[in-house]
């Protein structure tokens, strides 16, 4: 699996800097334009746009906007890609960034058709390519860089690791955190579409080896088994870094969806009980609210 974190981590100074650089995928589009604007001025190394017909031209009169992703690509060398494209579009865009040689895609668009991200999925195994969504806010290290559409301010440079399905939620717990005094080493929106580039034990692979960690967040909701199978490997590998859970919809009732395509309990797959049962199974108290997060973080690593 691509080194997410190292892909992540460049600095000016680094001699492969220019592979860490970010290519936008329709950054001319009203909302690619205005969440572009956001990652140049949080210091994200945005180094080309792609928008089809309108090669040539310069978005902020800095970054160049190619007509495709190999000759973004091919200008740059990039490695990094974040797609603002409509539902409908994103197949078509996610083959042209991992054709062209892109290793981490960052797909914002919600309600993809799940045959679509099956196929793009297909292709990333098949490029040894990561996929961040369909569905998610992004994938952030705090006062680094940011790819994605969360807003800055909840998020500290730290060494929590935190892994959400929830957007909103994972800036609500991330302004917890950083009011409680953790900083967050990196933050990981995997989406909430039913099917994820990126599922929590995946994010978890990413990000349990990081040097400093020193403890991690899991923001989880109804729907689907991620969290028990990611309460399940922690288990495996006896990981033993202080980590705490919240599950979103405990009060959900079943069989409706509740917000995110993925957020649906049938019978009793994919209920919060489920999770709640498994993440105790693993030592992992989870909070009843988002901001009893930190409380019991602390109260883990003062153990």
């Amino acid at each position: 699996m691509t080194d997410i974190f190292g892909l992540l981590k460049g600095k000016p100074e680094d001699s492969d800097y220019e592979k860490k650089g970010v290519i936008v995928q329709g950054i001319t589009g009203s909302y690619g334009s205005v969440h572009a604007k956001q990652m140049i001025a949080y210091g994200t190394n945005v180094v080309a746009g792609v928008t089809p017909g309108k090669g040539g031209q310069k978005f902020e009169e800095t970054v160049p906007i190619y007509n495709s992703m190999q000759e973004a690509v091919d200008a740059t060398n990039a490695k990094i890609s974040i797609l603002f494209v409509p539902a409908k579009f994103f197949l078509a865009a996610a083959k042209d960034a991992l054709n062209s040689g892109i290793k981490l895609l960052v797909a914002i668009p919600e309600h993809v058709p799940i045959r679509d991200t099956m196929e793009a999925l297909d292709l990333a195994k098949q490029k040894g390519a990561v996929i961040i969504g369909p569905n998610t806010p992004g994938i952030m290290i705090p006062e680094l860089i940011k790819i994605g559409i969360m807003p800055p301010m909840p998020f500290k440079a730290g060494k929590i690791a935190v892994l959400s399905k929830s957007g909103t939620l994972l800036y609500e717990i991330s302004d917890a955190l950083t009011n409680a005094g953790f900083g967050q080493s990196i933050t990981i929106g995997i989406g909430g579409d039913p099917v994820n580039g990126t599922r929590l034990i995946d994010a978890f692979e990413m990000v349990k080896d990081i040097s400093d960690l020193e403890g991690l967040v899991i923001v989880g909701e109804i729907g689907g088994d991620s969290e028990e199978m990611l309460a399940q490997k922690i288990i495996d590998l006896g990981f033993n870094k202080p980590t705490v859970a919240y599950i979103a919809g405990r009060a959900a009732p079943k069989e409706k969806r509740m917000g995110h395509a993925g957020a649906i309990v049938m019978g009793n797959y994919g209920s919060a009980e489920s999770k709640v049962s498994m993440f105790n199974k693993a030592n992992i108290p989870v909070a009843k609210r988002p901001a009893e997060v930190p409380v019991l973080l602390a109260g883990k690593m003062e153990k």
